[in-house]
């Protein structure tokens, strides 16, 4: 799932490129270096073919060259090839990309040029965003909330023809964190590992990739937590401080903050039974059934927006808000017991 763009959507921007639909500019900026290189990549793959590319593709960057020689080099004419493909790879060392505007103003149709400026982004009221997105494509990559990792997870799979298990996807979120291009590469290692006729990942392969538990993680947490289960929950949150490996703060928050959520949704469902709530939070009925009714039966919604609120205070006291110190562990152990309490 890509994060949302100033501009095309990544999904926009594959549709048209697979359709062979380019522009004659695609400025790539922003903290997520993963959607920035997917795409560069795949411009790259779709303009030419492999043939093509040792006369018509010139990578350049930004630290060893200045917008006049990419002006240049993009004014260049195509060698036996429709296009020519001009790769500004580390734009943001770049100290006068600002005059790649001139180029913008009278572009050569038979040139992609394609600037992939990272861990930063254009000036939208300057003359070259200005001139970008009234030509090509200017495209803000930002980074993933740990709550949406397990979408990019499950869009990335049924790309591969496979699902996977939600609890199979918050172990691998968890072990992994926000490095898309990580993430990507160990459901690739999942994929090459799922025995052949398969067509869904288990947590169990999750935990023999990843040494994972499959009885000890944000997964089944959530799931003490919404029966209540106050010795379960204990158990997992005393598993998780004295395994600091394989534990990491941010996720298991996010993972109860977007759970709580979903909770607090349901009690607006237009009709409250399985069915009515999967339709109304856009889930399935095993998954309303397994947590969701259970947790509506043990806390009021009262008392869920008062743990909505104590997730984002824990939130922002591991973030050393107010000068909190108190170790990770520490700091779920007291959220668990005011949220069973």
């Amino acid at each position: 799932m890509a994060a949302k763009t100033a501009g095309p959507t990544y999904e926009e921007i594959v549709r048209d490129v697979k359709a062979g639909n380019f522009k004659p500019i695609y400025y790539l900026m922003g903290e997520e270096d993963f959607y920035i290189d997917r795409l560069s990549q795949l411009i790259v793959e779709k303009a030419l073919k492999e043939d093509e590319r040792d006369f018509n593709l010139d990578v350049m960057y930004g630290g060893e060259t200045s917008a006049n020689q990419v002006i240049q080099y993009a004014q260049g004419l195509p060698m036996m090839a429709e296009h020519r493909v001009v790769l500004l790879r580390e734009a943001q060392q770049m100290d006068d990309r600002e005059n790649l505007a001139a180029y913008a103003q009278h572009f050569n149709p038979t040139t992609i040029l394609v600037v992939c400026h990272k861990h930063g982004k254009l000036d939208s009221r300057r003359a070259l965003a200005q001139e970008v997105k009234r030509i090509g494509v200017l495209y803000e990559s930002k980074k993933l909330y740990d709550s949406q990792l397990p979408g990019f997870v499950s869009i990335y799979l049924k790309g591969k023809k496979m699902d996977i298990d939600p609890q199979a996807s918050q172990m691998l979120c968890e072990f992994v964190g926000s490095d898309l291009a990580r993430l990507s590469s160990e459901m690739d290692k999942l994929l090459l590992a799922t025995p052949v006729g398969e067509t869904r990942i288990t947590p169990a392969l999750v935990e023999e990739l990843t040494g994972m538990s499959k009885d000890y993680n944000s997964f089944e947490l959530q799931n003490a937590l919404a029966a209540r289960d106050v010795l379960k929950a204990n158990r997992i949150v005393n598993y998780f401080n004295s395994n600091p490996r394989s534990f990491a703060l941010p996720p298991v928050l996010a993972s109860l903050f977007g759970f709580f959520s979903d909770v607090m949704q349901a009690y607006y469902a237009p009709q409250r039974d399985e069915n009515g709530i999967a339709a109304w939070l856009g889930k399935s009925p095993w998954q309303i059934r397994q947590a969701i009714l259970p947790a509506m039966q043990k806390y009021s919604g009262n008392k869920v927006i008062q743990i909505l609120s104590e997730i984002r205070s824990t939130d922002a006291k591991s973030k050393g808000v107010g000068g909190c110190r108190t170790a990770p562990g520490d700091l779920l152990k007291e959220l668990i017991f005011f949220i069973l309490h």
